[in-house]
């Protein structure tokens, strides 16, 4: 007796052709090398303490004086421009995998920040914003006091 998977029917055995357009197609895209997916630009890491947050943002090719870095409230916005090397005439491209043009990328915290105590350094590329919360808005320690 056969079974469900091998029935003949009129035009064939559907299980049996559902597996070979499956091989086929495994087949054809098994050749196939997909580009890992591009990070936003520029790559950030971020982090927070009770005081504040760092922020470190990787921006090679770019002058510290070309960047635009902006608080409002709890977003910090870094704009900039990252220009193309400059070729030679006759010079013939081999591989650009760098991008380059403007950028802005956005971060929100989860608290506000003071604008005015910000802090910005630039070492070898990566850019390190100290983002202090205010005064205000720090969480305080309450020592409880016998009665």
């Amino acid at each position: 007796m056969l079974s469900p998977y091998q029935a003949p029917t009129r035009r064939g055995n559907p299980f049996a052709q559902m597996r070979q357009v499956q091989s086929d197609l495994s087949r054809a895209i098994g050749g196939l090398r997909f580009a890992p997916a591009i990070p936003e630009y520029p790559v950030m890491n971020v982090w927070a303490n009770a005081e504040g947050a760092v922020l470190t943002a990787e921006v090679p090719g770019v002058e510290p004086d070309a960047l635009d870095i902006a608080v409002h409230q709890d977003t910090v916005t870094l704009r900039g421009t990252r220009e193309p090397e400059p070729l030679a005439e006759g010079d013939v491209v081999h591989r650009a995998e760098r991008t380059t043009g403007a950028f802005a990328r956005s971060f929100t915290l989860p608290f506000r920040l003071d604008p005015e105590s910000v802090k910005a350094s630039f070492r070898q590329g990566v850019l390190t914003l100290e983002l202090p919360r205010p005064e205000a808005e720090r969480p305080r320690r309450i020592k409880v006091q016998r009665a």
